[in-house]
């Protein structure tokens, strides 16, 4: 039987060999990032893309976005959705920047911060939750730290790193602990992958997996009996 960490390193290995292995690439400066993720929540990506790219195109810069009129905000992001709830905090994240920053409206100086400091000041911003945080260390700023969204939470309960009930939350502390650090980048990547294309919500694809025969799950399945018919006729 395999340990977590055995197992994280064959999941990277098995994925690796089916995809390539993913190589880090910043994907957007770190403000830029967040207020993307921020856009991001509960909706979808096309919702939350077409409104990050219409907040950039109806203000030329984040000053302006911070000293707008908040209508002017909720109008420019409506198609992501909870868009009067948004437009706030996303000012209030501006303007806490900016006081932090001497009135630089950019999150340039985490780069010089190690991982820890980086993320305290993350949660510190109005509104900025772990995973969040977790993003912008990732994505933008090429840190070993594993953001969980849904279908690295998913993928990870079903192959065995921890029970189900443990909440996303907690999910992120055990799997730092869990995955190498020369891994976690790819870990991640493959995971939202593998979530998406084979280990579906509703209807897990398990006889196309690569993982299937370590897959804590796949194995529960298989192995539990069906239920017992009854032997008493229907009345």
């Amino acid at each position: 039987m395999l340990s977590p960490s055995e197992l994280a390193r064959e999941v990277v290995r098995r994925l690796d060999a089916l995809h390539g292995r993913p190589v880090w690439q910043q994907r957007m400066p770190p403000l830029e990032e967040l207020i993307a993720c921020i856009l991001s929540q509960h909706t979808s990506d096309n919702n939350s893309w077409r409104a990050y790219q219409r907040l950039r195109e109806r203000f030329p810069t984040w000053e302006a976005v911070m000293k707008a009129p908040v209508e002017e905000v909720e109008e420019a992001i409506r198609p992501g959705g909870l868009a009067s709830s948004k437009a706030p905090r996303i000012q209030a994240v501006l303007r806490a920047v900016a006081e932090h920053n001497e009135g630089r409206l950019n999150l340039d100086f985490l780069q010089n911060m190690d991982t820890e400091s980086a993320r305290r000041y993350l949660l510190s911003l109005p509104g900025v939750g772990p995973k969040t945080a977790a993003i912008v260390l990732c994505f933008s700023l090429g840190r070993p730290v594993i953001p969980v969204d849904t279908h690295v939470f998913r993928v990870s309960w079903r192959l065995g790193f921890f029970d189900r009930k443990v909440g996303e939350a907690k999910a992120h502390d055990l799997l730092q602990q869990i995955v190498p650090e020369e891994d976690i980048y790819p870990f991640h990547v493959h995971l939202i992958r593998h979530g998406r294309q084979v280990c579906k919500a509703q209807r897990p694809r398990c006889e196309q997996c690569p993982l299937a025969d370590i897959c804590a799950y796949r194995q529960e399945i298989t192995t539990t009996p069906p239920p017992a018919i009854s032997s008493h006729p229907s009345q």
